[in-house]
């Protein structure tokens, strides 16, 4: 099987702009590719992970990735599916945010021996001439085009500031400068992005005269059509500080079950016929293959030193209610009020409530427990003395937990 074949296999493909084209380029090595990441957070997340595997993937194929990190699209905000403007972000705050996705991309890019390259928009964005650009680019993008594409007519119904409206130009843009400077062939992203991209092989070709190509992935979405990686709390973070190892595996561990095998087909790199196998698989099998598809992904993420720890923790707790691995918080001294602290504090202290009015909730609704006992009133105090030196254990609902020491 190609490789181009086996990125259709495993359903990754949406849209190409010349498919035989493409196959070549990719499946004999010859693609120098790139895909973008946008620095709205200190920490990418599993909305970007499917690009970072597909990156993965195509450099062991003998690709070239160029991971393109948006220091200078930040500063405007795509308004690809979004219905509202994004919150603007300063230059400070942009700079650390790309410091950080550059450690993150290092797990799954190898950026050494000119194997890859990580580049950042800002470097040609931020210094261009306004009247330059109107001339030499934005002659070649028609109003009319723009806004009859899916991104601009959601923006259209609450109002789309020309700010926004410039970022299909500044992405274009930015394939136009690495085709020149970099030699990159092949612009990849998520299918939200269709219309971007096209801008940017048009503006080659009209620039240039030479021809470049575009591919969209399909997006990560659950068997209802919702993205997936965000859960009550917020979104499912690469960063360890953010979403621990073992949080991330169990969010895997509980993906529904109609979702399992495509998340194992996208996101593992386990051989297909491996994964075909476990269509048959029903019952407690599924569960199973939750379990592959939960400890392929944190080890991808985290190593396999951390993934054995969530798998072991996770498995520990559901067979005897406690576990050495699962994760834990100190409580310190300023804690504690009268040698005591509310089981409301420490729902939000642990982590498992993101405030007093969602604990409070989660307590009256019977879901909480300490050490295995339900605690049903909101004003419950543990006190410090009663916090054993090996720690209890706070459950809330039937998949969160953290081991408790002071």
């Amino acid at each position: 099987m190609t490789v181009y074949d086996e990125l259709v296999a495993r359903g990754l493909i949406a849209q190409v702009t010349d498919e035989k084209e493409i196959k070549e380029l990719i499946n004999e090595g010859k693609a120098t590719f790139y895909i973008g990441f946008d620095p709205t957070a200190d920490s990418l997340h599993v909305g970007h992970f499917m690009a970072l595997c597909l990156m993965k993937r195509l450099q062991m194929a003998g690709n070239k990735p160029i991971a393109l990190i948006g220091g200078g699209t930040a500063m405007i905000g795509d308004p690809s599916g979004r219905t509202d403007m994004r919150q603007m972000m300063t230059t400070e705050t942009i700079n650390h945010n790309v410091e950080c996705f550059k450690k993150q991309m290092s797990r799954f890019i190898d950026f050494s021996e000119d194997k890859a390259m990580l580049v950042n928009n800002a470097d040609w964005l931020m210094d261009l001439n306004y009247v330059e650009i109107l001339r030499e680019v934005g002659a070649h993008f028609s109003v009319n085009r723009m806004l009859s594409h899916e991104c601009y007519k959601q923006r259209m119904e609450r109002g789309l500031t020309f700010l926004e409206f410039n970022y299909m130009i500044m992405q274009s843009y930015d394939f136009y400068e690495l085709f020149r400077n970099y030699g990159c062939n092949m612009q990849f992203g998520g299918d939200d992005q269709w219309a971007n991209m096209l801008g940017g092989t048009e503006l080659i070709r009209r620039k240039l005269g030479k021809d470049a190509y575009a591919m969209t992935i399909n997006l990560l979405l659950n068997s209802e059509g919702k993205k997936m990686g965000k859960t009550q709390s917020g979104a499912v973070w690469l960063d360890p500080n953010k979403t621990s190892p073992f949080d991330f595996y169990q969010y895997w561990r509980n993906v529904g079950d109609n979702d399992v095998l495509k998340c194992l087909r996208m996101l593992t790199f386990l051989p297909l016929e491996q994964i075909d196998e476990m269509d048959q698989w029903e019952g407690r099998q599924l569960n199973d293959a939750k379990e592959i598809l939960a400890y392929e992904l944190t080890k991808l993420v985290h190593g396999e030193e951390e993934a054995k720890k969530a798998q072991e923790g996770a498995r520990a707790l559901f067979s005897s209610g406690n576990a050495a691995d699962m994760p834990e918080v100190t409580l310190s001294a300023d804690d504690f009020t009268n040698d005591e602290i509310g089981i409301l504090t420490l729902l939000v202290k642990a982590g498992l409530a993101p405030s007093n009015g969602e604990a409070r909730r989660n307590v009256q609704q019977g879901g909480v427990t300490l050490d295995g006992e339900k605690i049903t009133d909101p004003k419950y105090s543990i006190p410090k003395s009663e916090i054993p030196e090996e720690g209890i254990v706070l459950k809330r609902g039937k998949k969160k937990f953290v081991k408790v020491f002071c």
